[in-house]
């Protein structure tokens, strides 16, 4: 039986990367799932890449882009070509990367009581959000942000991420 979420998707092409030993979580299919699910206009083709990093990796990234010298959780990288680069209609888009510690992933989802597939699942989608454009740092920014993971999370079946995350505060 087929993903129904599979075919609102003309094409995805999703590489999943491992700069760290390859783990049981996550795999390629709940990732293509997380991605399509995602995806504002889902029905346009897309392409992107998921990097799975280290603590060291994740840390020089934060570093060296957002001058943050710490591991976090997720970052962004929306791709936008050179002015020169001339797309034709069969070029498929490119959204962007994303780089995912997976050590960081594994301690968040632990420390707010999370299955470890929830919360992968919602830093792919938190993820791909950003490669389209949505951003947090104005609060009305946030607030849609936030709402529309929250209901493509519960469309891909998992709680609410924040309510979840705000236990204990």
């Amino acid at each position: 039986m087929k993903d129904e979420s599979h075919q609102a998707c003309n094409t995805l092409e999703l590489e999943l990367q491992w700069g760290v030993e390859p783990l049981a979580m996550p795999t390629q299919a709940l990732c293509e799932k997380w991605v399509i699910a995602s995806l504002i206009e889902p029905a346009s083709p897309s392409e992107l890449t998921i990097r799975i990093v280290s603590l060291e990796e994740s840390q020089t990234l934060n570093k060296t882009y957002r001058d943050k010298d710490k591991p976090t959780n997720v970052l962004s990288f929306e791709f936008s070509p050179p002015p020169y680069v001339i797309e034709d209609e069969e070029s498929m888009p490119y959204l962007g990367d994303l780089a995912i510690c997976a050590e960081v992933v594994a301690q968040e989802a632990a420390e707010q009581t999370k299955s470890l597939e929830a919360h992968w699942a919602h830093m792919v989608v938190h993820g791909v959000l950003h490669l389209q454009g949505f951003d947090h740092i104005e609060p009305e920014e946030a607030l849609e942000m936030e709402a529309l993971e929250v209901k493509i999370m519960a469309k891909l079946g998992y709680a609410n991420p924040y309510e979840i995350s705000r236990e204990g505060r």
